[in-house]
């Protein structure tokens, strides 16, 4: 985590009462998580002296930003496949942000969104939070809030993506599987000895032990326990399973 002095506004009151903006000097983290060429932040706000300060902020952590005016402006924009996160205005012309969160709600791997406005109350807060919103900031907010929940966003982002690409490489190596085999380790994670797997498929229990190291080695599972953690993230066992795990099977 690098420190670096930048200018942030911080508002005070005048001898009139008058709320002000001051500029002074302070200290920002800047994360290595946040900044990087691979990253960008996408700006979604209808106040262009918002879009402006934001982009500044973020650009001076080393991000690419790309802004847009509305949420249909974002929605029909080519976006590169990339770590991101959107920075998202409440209040908009035409679909509102938390419409926009609903509208992106299936996307894989999920849009990372940081919800900012000036206009904020309680139940629409907790409604974008359950929504999945990493942060929900009022405005005016400090530099470092946003910084804060960027970095948060993109962390989750690129976890998301990578549990994605794994997931992706196990649904590849289960699809490389023959049937047999595919009936052979939906029998084994439930927990079936090789004698009752035999049984079951009615074949011989060498044949069945052939076709369960054939499926360990292509499925690159390293034990019984693993290759039931591979079920699991395949979502295999709610579906294909009619029989319940031991317990010895999680061991």
């Amino acid at each position: 985590m690098a420190t670096e002095i930048r200018n942030i506004a911080i508002d005070v009151v005048g001898d009139s009462g008058q709320r002000l903006s001051r500029y002074v000097p302070a200290r920002v983290e800047r994360s290595e998580a946040v900044s990087g060429d691979s990253s960008i932040v996408f700006i979604v706000d209808d106040d262009p002296s918002m879009r402006d300060a934001v982009t500044s902020l973020l650009g001076s952590v080393g991000l690419k930003v790309q802004a847009f005016r509305t949420a249909q402006e974002f929605l029909q924009a080519k976006r590169p496949d990339c770590p991101s996160c959107v920075v998202l205005d409440v209040r908009l012309p035409g679909l509102s942000g938390l419409d926009l969160q609903r509208e992106v709600a299936s996307v894989i791997p999920p849009i990372q969104i940081v919800f900012v406005t000036a206009h904020a109350d309680i139940p629409m807060s907790v409604q974008a939070m359950k929504a999945g919103a990493v942060e929900f900031l009022t405005k005016p907010f400090r530099d470092q809030q946003l910084l804060d929940a960027v970095q948060q966003a993109i962390a989750r982002d690129c976890a998301a993506r990578d549990e994605l690409a794994e997931v992706t490489a196990l649904r590849r190596r289960y699809e490389s599987l023959s049937p047999r085999a595919h009936d052979v380790i939906t029998l084994v994670v439930a927990g079936l000895l090789n004698k009752q797997i035999a049984a079951e498929l009615r074949t011989s229990e060498a044949t069945v032990k052939a076709h369960r190291a054939q499926l360990m080695h292509k499925m690159e599972a390293e034990s019984l326990a693993h290759l039931v953690r591979m079920a699991e993230r395949l979502d295999l066992l709610p579906h294909r399973c009619s029989r319940p795990l031991p317990k010895s099977t999680l061991a």
